[in-house]
């Protein structure tokens, strides 16, 4: 794809429908350039002819736009026991999204082969014509590496990157991305890209995560490992994180230190309505904590309010470091809204530097579980147009 057609391409993604000369502006090109170069793009699928806009006098000029059918984008967001699956159109639009496909992929190739399999089978029960998929997006927790289509959580050998095979049993081009990141480009692409260019995500889930949207652009760090933000030392707990650490935020602010910091106080005959749950049990799990906050239990509650005054804290920190214009929080513990929100403001008024906070707007998710999935559609889509190495 010449410079000129994918130039016109981003138009579209940004403008909507535009005209020949809306074109010629913002690229600075001729109109007869511009007007030769659509052509090419409408031969090849890619955009189609909208229509006449009104103007305030004279003839009125066609506008184009992109073909919604000119191929499909598949986003892949897996999870521990199931992965959900998000189809979009060439315009971005969501077609289908089909979320807690059971599923338990393990590190091998067999694993991935079978999901390979289950994918297929969704899509076309979807009624997608796999030949009109012109990419796939996979998002996975923990620590991936884009570039080389590496995922340390879903390891097989050097040899075999977990990119390469997804491509090669689906026979479509497949990036890999770590799911906050995903989730961060798609919350960007919707509300966050109206707002501004430097945008913070916070992936507040059974670990914590980040995205970094900075200068219109996500984040990677030199190693493609960016985003660490669960493994920050914040906290003089003295309690060991699954990285091996001491004191990382993520022991005190995510949804395996809540679940720990609600059963040490049932442990302590603290009264809720997971007691009868943990007495038979003799544990409960996260879920079980998220349907309690719903129901306005007082000790989940509680347990949100500090997790939430935790992770303001770390929250007043990245402010200070980046003075971003917005911060998205998402993940699954959003559920606890307001409980979660208001300590989370206070410690960020309370802790951040006034002048560099001021600007900074603090909203959770507006694509809930479906983020990622969707980010991984709009990253393929970005991909394929090479708007991204």
């Amino acid at each position: 794809m010449t410079t000129a057609q994918k130039g016109i391409i981003d138009i579209c993604i940004r403008n909507g429908d535009c005209s020949i000369a809306d074109f010629s502006k913002e690229l600075s090109v001729s109109v007869p350039t511009v007007t030769k170069v659509v052509s090419e793009l409408i031969a090849d699928g890619y955009l189609e002819e909208k229509g006449k806009v009104g103007t305030s006098g004279g003839r009125r000029p066609n506008t184009y736009g992109l073909n919604p059918d000119a191929g499909y984008f598949l986003g892949i967001d897996v999870a521990r026991q199931h992965f959900h699956i998000a189809i979009a159109d060439f315009k971005g639009e969501v077609k289908f999204f089909i979320q807690d496909i059971e599923f338990v992929l393990e590190a091998s190739a067999e694993s991935f082969r079978g999901m390979c399999l289950k994918i297929k089978e969704v899509v076309n029960a979807s009624d997608i014509p796999w030949n009109k998929v012109l990419g796939v997006g996979l998002s996975l927790s923990g620590r991936v590496n884009p570039e080389k289509g590496f995922s340390l959580s879903y390891f097989v050998s050097d040899d075999l990157p977990l990119k390469d095979i997804f491509q090669r049993e689906l026979g479509a081009p497949v990036s890999i991305e770590n799911d906050s990141r995903a989730m961060t480009y798609g919350e960007y692409m919707g509300m966050g890209r109206a707002s501004d260019r430097d945008m913070l995500f916070i992936n507040l889930s059974w670990g914590l995560g980040m995205g970094m949207i900075l200068d219109g652009n996500l984040y990677y760090g030199k190693s493609g490992f960016s985003g660490e933000f669960g493994h920050f030392p914040l906290l003089d707990n003295n309690v060991m994180c699954r990285c091996g650490k001491i004191g990382c935020l993520e022991t005190g602010a995510s949804g395996s230190a809540l679940t720990h910091w609600i059963t040490g106080k049932l442990k302590e005959g603290r009264r809720s309505s997971l007691s009868a749950i943990y007495k038979k049990n003799g544990e409960i799990t996260l879920q079980n904590v998220l349907d309690a906050v719903e129901d306005e239990d007082v000790l989940a509650i509680e347990g949100i309010g500090a997790m939430g005054e935790t992770l303001g804290r770390g929250i007043a920190g990245l402010i200070n470091i980046f003075n971003p214009g917005l911060v998205i929080i998402g993940g699954r513990l959003i559920v606890g809204r307001d409980y979660l929100m208001l300590p989370i403001r206070t410690a960020v008024n309370k802790l951040s530097l006034s002048k560099v906070s001021a600007d900074t707007k603090i909203r959770f998710s507006t694509l809930g579980r479906s983020a990622a999935a969707i980010g991984d559609c709009l990253l393929s889509r970005a991909k394929f147009l090479n708007q991204i190495s």
